[in-house]
């Protein structure tokens, strides 16, 4: 790697790294999975990045993408290991409905494919086009709508009262 290289990946990093962390976080479902995975990503991308041409971050997504589907596949192999104590949840900071609601959400988020999920994640919180999100998961553009539709038909049912949340005009700034 030359100077001129380090600074350009440094750069990089500087500028979007929230935001990928972002990314990773909707992904993993964690502060401490995201940024494992973010970690793992960039490590990657940093080894290839004299041979990466054009934008980064579509590049850096994608690696975090199959990431973390790698990583369900081998936890989904994995048995799960009881434990004597479960531990205590952690405390609420504010017990508002909007809270409550948020944490639904994100319960519900948990619960769908990783497929679904990421699908979602491109879309809404990314806000990628259809054709965007099929070119970065490597399927058809009817894939990334049908997925997008069951995952919405489920947080749905899974969590009713988001639908008449997002109503709310103060919602919607």
């Amino acid at each position: 790697m030359t100077e001129v290289t380090d600074g350009e990946f440094t750069a990089f990093v500087n500028e979007r790294g929230t935001a990928l962390l972002r990314f990773a976080y909707a992904l993993a479902g964690s502060q401490h999975g995201a940024e494992d995975l973010l970690q793992n990503a960039l490590a990657k991308a940093y080894a290839r990045w004299p041979r990466i041409r054009g934008d980064a971050e579509p590049y850096v997504k994608k690696i975090l993408y199959h990431d973390q589907v790698s990583g369900w596949r081998r936890r989904s192999r994995r048995p799960e290991v009881p434990v004597d104590v479960l531990p205590e949840p952690p405390a609420e900071r504010d017990s508002g409905h909007d809270i409550d609601l948020r944490m639904l959400l994100r319960d519900a988020l948990l619960t769908l494919p990783p497929r679904q999920r990421a699908v979602l994640t491109l879309r809404y919180l990314e806000d990628l086009s259809v054709e965007q999100t099929a070119a970065l998961l490597g399927c058809r553009t009817g894939t990334v709508a049908s997925q997008a539709s069951r995952a919405l038909a489920k947080l749905r049912q899974l969590v009713p009262d988001f639908v008449d949340h997002a109503d709310r005009p103060e919602v919607n700034r």
